[in-house]
This record gives C-alpha cells, sequence and structure tokens, in this order.
C-alpha cells in the first residue's frame, strides 16, 4: 500500500477513481472531506484538517487501527476494544478514552462505518469537536477563530494525559499558524498560514487540570511544559560484593564525561514492561522512555549519571538514551505522530541544554552505535529500525536534514546527505512478524546500497556481520544508507551514485528527477595517509594515560579497514579521548568514577551504516 493509497479518500474528491490524475497541489482544508464536514457541524475546515494532520498526517491507513487502536485521518480511539484489551492485560483499572464511540454517538454514523470509511471518520469527529465546543459553552461556526475551539480540541484528541492534551492543542494551533504540507513524491498536501488568535480561558482550564494531575516529580531534566514523570531506576546493591550492583552508573556528566551524542532506541516491548524493566536493579536503565499512545514521557536517570543502554561502554559515557516503545519490525505500527512531536521536544532540549549537534552523526539510531571489539559487531542492535522517519524527527525539532545541502546533481569527491524521503521511499523490508506485507506496505528511512550500478545487482558486503551479500530481512542493516547520513562520492553513472561505504564502493539509486540524496556545502572528508587506516569503535586513551597501565582499555581495530584513495565522511574532529572507569558501588572506593583523559587525538567519521573512530594520524583531512 502506498503512501498515495493512504491519502486516496482525499484525492477521490479531487477526480473520483482517477489517481493518476492528482494535481501536482492540494489544498487539504479546501478538499469536499473536510469542506463539506466543516459546512455540516460548523467547525473550520482547516481546523479539522489541522487535527488530523497532528493525529495521522492525513493518512486514513486503510482502515487499520494504530497501536493505541485509533481510525482514520482522525485517528478515533476505539475505547470499548481499548478497554478488553487492557482487562486482558490485567490494568482494568487505566483510563481509555473512547472517541470512537463518541463520535458515533455525536453524528449518528456506526463504529463499524467509522473505522472504514475516511469521510464518515472525518465528519464523526466533526460532529463531535462541535457537541465538546457546545457543551464548554463555546460558539460554532465554520468560520470561528479556530483558538476559541482549544479547550474541545485537547479533550478530544483520545490522549490519556493532560499535559499531552495541552501540547497537542498547542500543536495544532501553532500548525494552523504556520501552514502544514506533506508531499507524497507525486502531489503536495498543503493547508495555508491561517490567522489564529489567543486560546485564552479555554487553555487555561485544560492547563489547570493538567497541573493538578502532575505525578510526584524529582530532578526531571526536560522542557517546560513537557509533562514527564519522574520513574527513578534503582542504583542498588543486589550481591555481597562492591560490583553486584545496578542498574546503571553514577558519573558527574557534562563536565566528566561530556556529553556528545543523542542515541534513539525502541523498546521491544510495552511501555508498561519496559516500566518494570527499567526499575529492576538487576537489568539496565536508560534515561527516558516515551508512551506510543499518547507520547508520555518518563525520565528515569540523572542526566549526569551514565545509563547502559547502548551496547557500548564509550557511547554510553558519552550520550543520552531515549527508548521509545515499539518493536523495530513493526514501528509504523507504533512510532506515532505525538510520539515523534514530544520525544523530537525533549531531544532539542537535551541537545540545546549540552551542546549536542542537531545532526545525524550525534543524533543516531541504536542502530549506528559501533560494537567495541569486531566480535561483538554481529550481536549489536539494530532498532528503531527502517521504519523510523529521521527526516520528520528532525523537521520537528526545527532542524531539518535538507539545510546545509544544494540541489545539483553529485560529483566524484563531493559529500551527499542521503535523503530519501520516507512515506513514498518504499523499499523491499522481509520478515516483519507478518505484519509488514514484504516491504510493499510502507515508507522506509534509507536507501539500499549495491555493489554495482543495476538494481539488480547483490547488495554490498558487510563484513562485520557475514561474508556473503546483505539481505533484504529487516534486521540486516549491512546494506542501508539512512536517511540524513553522509558519505563521500567515489563515482557517478547516469542515474547511479556510488559512495565509499566499509572498505568498498556502494551504489545507490538516484535520478536526477527524483532525488534520494543532496550534496552537502562545505562537507570534510578524510582519506588514510598509508595503505590502510584502522577503525574503531571507541576513542579510548592510551595506556601511558593511565594511573595504573594495568588498567588501560584495549584499543581494538574492527575488521574493517579504509583503504589507500578511498574517502569518508568527517563527522567529529573534536571527539573526547577518554576512559570513565566505574566498576564498584559506591563513589569511595579508592581509584574508581575516575576519567581518564589520552592525548590521542581521533575523528568521528560515516563509515558504514554505523558511525566509527579513526586516529587522527592515520589519516588527512580534505
Amino acid at each position: 500500500m502506498s503512501s498515495l493509497s493512504r491519502r486516496s479518500f482525499l484525492s477521490a474528491t479531487v477526480v473520483a477513481g482517477a489517481i493518476a490524475a492528482m494535481p501536482k497541489a492540494l489544498a487539504v482544508d479546501e478538499t469536499s472531506v473536510f469542506a463539506d464536514a466543516g459546512r455540516e457541524f460548523a467547525v473550520p475546515p482547516a481546523l479539522l484538517a489541522a487535527i488530523s494532520y497532528g493525529q495521522t498526517r492525513w493518512s486514513d491507513h486503510a482502515g487499520r487501527p494504530s497501536r493505541s487502536l485509533g481510525y482514520g485521518p482522525m485517528h478515533l480511539v476505539d475505547g470499548a476494544a481499548v478497554a478488553q484489551q487492557r482487562a486482558a492485560e490485567g490494568k482494568d483499572d487505566s483510563a481509555a478514552i473512547d472517541t470512537l464511540g463518541a463520535a458515533a454517538a455525536a453524528s449518528g454514523i456506526s463504529a463499524d462505518t467509522l473505522r472504514t470509511d475516511a469521510a464518515s471518520n472525518i465528519r464523526a469527529a466533526a460532529a463531535l469537536l462541535a457537541a465538546r465546543q457546545r457543551a464548554n459553552g463555546g460558539v460554532v461556526g465554520a468560520s470561528t477563530d479556530p483558538s476559541s475551539w482549544y479547550e474541545a480540541v485537547a479533550t478530544t484528541s483520545g490522549l490519556s494525559t493532560p499535559a499531552a492534551q495541552v501540547q497537542y492543542a498547542d500543536d495544532v494551533l501553532a500548525d494552523l499558524r504556520s501552514g502544514m504540507s506533506v508531499s507524497d513524491g507525486r502531489t503536495r498536501y498543503s493547508v495555508g498560514a491561517q490567522p489564529v488568535g489567543s486560546p485564552g480561558k479555554g487553555r487555561d482550564r485544560v492547563v489547570a487540570r493538567a497541573k493538578s494531575g502532575r505525578r510526584p516529580t524529582g530532578p526531571v531534566d526536560a522542557p517546560n511544559g513537557l509533562g514527564v514523570e519522574w520513574v527513578p531506576a534503582p542504583y542498588e546493591l543486589y550481591g555481597p560484593t562492591e560490583v553486584d550492583y545496578g542498574n546503571h552508573d553514577l558519573a558527574f556528566r557534562p563536565r566528566s564525561p561530556e556529553l556528545t551524542h543523542v542515541v534513539i532506541h525502541d523498546t521491544e516491548c510495552s511501555y508498561e514492561v519496559g516500566i518494570k524493566l527499567v526499575t529492576d536493579p538487576t537489568y539496565m536503565a536508560w534515561n527516558y522512555l516515551i508512551r506510543s499512545s499518547d507520547g508520555h514521557i518518563a525520565q528515569h536517570l540523572q542526566t549526569k549519571d551514565i545509563g547502559w543502554h547502548a551496547g557500548n561502554w564509550y557511547m554510553n559515557m558519552h550520550s543520552v538514551g531515549l527508548e521509545h516503545e515499539g518493536f523495530a519490525a513493526q514501528g509504523y505500527n507504533w512510532y506515532s505522530e505525538v510520539m515523534y512531536r514530544r520525544s523530537a521536544r525533549l531531544t532539542r532540549h537535551v541537545c540545546r541544554t549540552y551542546g549536542i549537534p542537531m545532526d545525524r552523526a550525534h543524533i543516531i539510531g541504536h542502530d549506528q552505535v559501533p560494537a567495541l571489539t569486531t566480535s561483538r559487531i554481529r550481536g549489536m542492535h539494530w532498532d528503531p529500525g527502517p521504519f523510523w522517519d529521521w527526516e520528520r524527527y528532525f523537521e520537528l525539532m526545527g532542524a531539518p536534514l535538507s539545510k546545509g545541502t544544494v540541489g545539483r546533481a553529485p560529483k566524484s569527491g563531493d559529500v551527499v546527505r542521503i535523503l530519501p524521503g520516507f512515506e513514498d521511499n518504499v523499499q523491499v523490508v522481509q520478515g516483519c512478524s507478518g505484519v509488514c506485507v514484504e516491504g510493499t506496505d510502507h515508507g522506509t528511512n534509507f536507501v539500499p546500497l549495491r555493489s554495482a550500478p543495476d538494481a539488480s545487482a547483490p547488495l554490498v558486503v558487510d563484513p562485520g556481520l557475514k561474508a556473503s551479500p546483505s539481505t533484504t530481512q529487516v534486521s540486516d542493516i549491512g546494506a542501508r544508507a539512512a536517511a540524513g547520513t553522509e558519505y563521500a562520492v567515489a563515482e557517478v553513472r547516469g542515474d547511479w551514485t556510488a559512495v565509499w561505504y566499509l572498505g568498498a564502493i556502494a551504489w545507490f539509486h538516484n535520478p536526477a528527477d527524483a532525488p534520494t540524496a543532496r550534496v552537502v556545502k562545505g562537507g570534510r572528508t578524510v582519506t588514510p595517509k598509508g595503505a590502510t587506516a584502522p577503525v574503531y569503535g571507541s576513542a579510548y586513551p592510551e595506556a601511558s594515560a593511565y594511573a595504573n597501565p594495568a588498567e588501560a582499555q584495549p584499543i581494538s581495530p574492527l575488521i574493517y579497514t579504509m583503504k589507500a584513495g578511498q574517502t569518508y565522511v568527517l563527522s567529529d574532529d573534536s571527539v573526547p579521548t577518554d576512559y570513565y572507569k566505574a566498576k564498584t558501588f559506591s563513589l569511595e572506593t579508592p581509584d574508581d568514577h575516575v576519567n581518564t583523559v589520552g592525548r590521542t587525538k581521533y575523528y568521528q567519521v560515516n563509515l558504514g551504516h554505523r558511525v566509527a573512530f579513526v586516529q587522527a594520524a592515520d589519516v588527512e583531512i580534505s
């Protein structure tokens, strides 16, 4: 199912039954499904369109529910089904907001119809919104100021926490003020900027409920208004010795070690299970956990302390880990718009607070974290997977990945940034646990890399994973260039661009009329000084830097090498060279909880799908 079919309810209002005749641009609020619903129920059509954009980005998902059991372009939540699901999970007392049932009652349209018919879904949502506006004492009308609908928008959102409702309604009005757009490769769907006043007392009432419903808080590190809950990860001894402790380490960040990265994860479990795991002293901790249904955020660690989340101690030392409720193989069903928005707001805060660059070299997936040694490469994780929309995420952070690029054709020696889009970037992905249909259902965040400029050529080899070509299995990242990552161009042939990748040339389809990468302005690269340059999964100090050289951490080259004449993108030339020793429970243990800083200079480079480090003495910058 293409992204076009997910918006066919819009296209049908323009040229019934003639998708091929879709216009290049379409004003969503002027389509009959929104305009007619607005007139019928006295709701501003642009407001209805903005609500749909904030819930689903104008997608009906072909009648299939989201993970939180929301249906249609307005994401009407089937509260009865949610209650049944939660009862089966032993959570009878948890809240379930039934916007599907309420919309059916307000409109007189059956719930079954609302699940599958997009136009009815929009009409019923309009009916519910108007009913709630009247109940709040507000004025209805298709030409009324959208800000006067604030309380109705918040309380019909289907979100269970008042804090999430506040942010959602704020975002709806902000989207109306700025305008909204989505492109699926054929058509640009948009709503132009609208005049929007101040929400006034309507917002005040929702904010008051959010404040009264706040959970106990601790040392939360988050932007104001995000409603982050403090759920501390335990720091406890669970055995007889000082080394039997969990589930994280005490430190002094960002003073020492400094913070350089944000790592995006998914949980591979439900939010509730994630909470149980992170509060188990024998397990491991991360910094934040974000719930899929409403974007609710729990913080577990003070930012100064080190979580055990990345599978690489050096990266743990220098990163903040954000876990998102979901499963990588079914990410499209878990990574909700509200989750993206709230997570992006949190990540932007972390980056601005601690000076972490907002780019794809420093905001990375767990799938981009390198292994410390070659033997560990196969065991490294691959979340958040191919269905995490990196381009959308950075757009929400206010740091669009197209920034700093130009639209000209690439040539040998250029640096290119992979920007394939998402919704219309449908790649073959297999093994999705029966949910995705062999890669034909959903947008993806990568371009496949081949051994020759031909769509039938084998995928490139990742020698750290296996000696044979990579595959299209959902977990196989060996031949994927993900959105936002940068590579040095080796050659261009027609519609194909070759880049240096894992010590070899890798080709991806990059036609001029539908480019999947853009040239980076002022991109910097490194090339080996000698025949080869070793690469590493950390930037640990030299042995002489340690007070006790016997405690020096091994500096182990990975299986990959840079060869003479090859060029790789330099993504950070100020990499900290250090090792934070934390082996015991107590901060009072002599010679423990100490950061050793070395003199060896390292660079971070884009070697393959994962980042890597090289020693400055082994390469030249160009």
